[in-house]
């Protein structure tokens, strides 16, 4: 009985920690001033930010790294919705 309880207890972490291993993912805008530009893009994030509500201060980190201000986080998903905004993010995707 000990090996059955084990297993159990096994397989219930393993359906658990499942859904915590889903990519987390993150649209939004950024600009750069003098010359103005901007761009859309998609961002892979850890999952514990995506959790702790720690995405937005991420994202903003990894952009300013490189030059770019966060303008607004359009929305965050997972694997599902990343086909459906490659397109429209072209070079920023996945880029930081």
């Amino acid at each position: 009985m000990p090996r059955a309880g084990l297993l159990c207890a096994f397989v219930a972490a393993l359906l658990i920690a499942g859904p915590a291993a889903a990519g987390c993912f993150a649209d939004y805008k950024a600009k750069q001033d003098d010359p103005l530009r901007l761009h859309y893009g998609v961002m892979q994030l850890p999952a514990a930010a995506c959790r702790g509500g720690a995405a937005e201060a991420e994202i903003r980190r990894r952009l300013s790294g490189a030059g770019w201000t966060l303008l607004q986080v359009m929305s965050f998903f997972d694997e599902g919705g990343l086909a459906e905004r490659k397109a429209n993010a072209g070079g920023w995707f996945l880029r930081f």
